[in-house]
């Protein structure tokens, strides 16, 4: 009995401890995070592209 006992509460410390390692889950969201505002920013420099260099065309001649 003492022996399924302290199997019982080895595990559980295991699966608390492997539930507290998320460094992975992390990396992930930072790297879908990234991926959107890299999306955004491409989006919006193919959309005032010609607007922002004709805008610098007359403050730099």
């Amino acid at each position: 009995m003492k022996k399924l006992m302290m199997s019982s509460i080895i595990q559980a410390a295991q699966i608390r401890e492997s539930a507290r390692d998320d460094c992975g889950g992390v990396a992930a969201e930072y790297g879908v995070l990234l991926a959107g505002i890299v999306g955004v920013v491409a989006i919006a420099a193919a959309a005032l592209g010609g607007r922002i260099g004709g805008l610098f065309d007359t403050i730099l001649p």
